[in-house]
């Protein structure tokens, strides 16, 4: 049995979209969470280490971190198509947007919020590489590998749906938002959110 250890309104909720687009039943736990806006609190039952979300339990197994979760989610449900197996052309591609997601946008993205990419010229040359770099994978899109829809776009649309600003004003990701959040599976998520 999945249980996912959620936040409302949090990294989580990107995992719950993600378990709704492969059709898996799942449990959410909710937890509280120590936010930046200074409310909440680490929980106690959160099974999560540092005590954060996403988390998920698959039959006493934890997972964590958004991109390990997304990854171990597509390959338990390698029929719902949206997470390329071992042997397909595009696994290599969708393993490395997922790494990318972690190990660069969402540093840059927070040092861009907290402003250091204005005073530090290195800190706005990444910046303006990931902005280049995602700018073009979706004008070759319509998705981040290409014609195919994935958990990848999951992880990188999520940020953009609470923080739209965190990257230029480029109409290709507007339309790319637009054709992710029209998804009845985020639909469904959001529903399931309870914030």
């Amino acid at each position: 049995m999945l249980t996912l250890i959620h936040a409302p309104k949090s990294r989580s909720t990107r995992m719950i979209w993600l378990l709704e687009e492969l059709g898996a039943t799942f449990d959410i736990k909710v937890v509280d969470i120590a936010r930046q806006s200074g409310v909440g609190a680490k929980d106690p039952a959160n099974p999560h280490p540092d005590k954060k979300v996403p988390a998920l339990l698959d039959d006493g197994v934890l997972i964590t971190e958004s991109a390990a979760i997304a990854l171990y989610l597509t390959d338990k449900f390698p029929a719902a198509g949206i997470g390329p197996v071992v042997g397909d052309p595009l696994r290599g591609p969708y393993l490395t947007w997922l790494a990318y997601y972690a190990g660069v946008l969402e540093p840059v993205i927070g040092a861009h919020f907290e402003g250091r990419t204005a005073s530090d010229p290195a800190l706005m040359a990444e910046y303006e590489a990931m902005d280049a770099r995602l700018k073009a994978t979706l004008e070759a899109g319509p998705y981040m590998l290409g014609e195919t829809y994935s958990a990848a776009d999951i992880m990188f649309a999520s940020l953009l749906q609470f923080a739209r600003q965190a990257l230029p004003a480029h109409a290709v990701y507007d339309e790319w938002l637009a054709r992710l959040t029209a998804r009845p599976a985020l639909a469904r998520a959001m529903a399931k959110d309870g914030g």
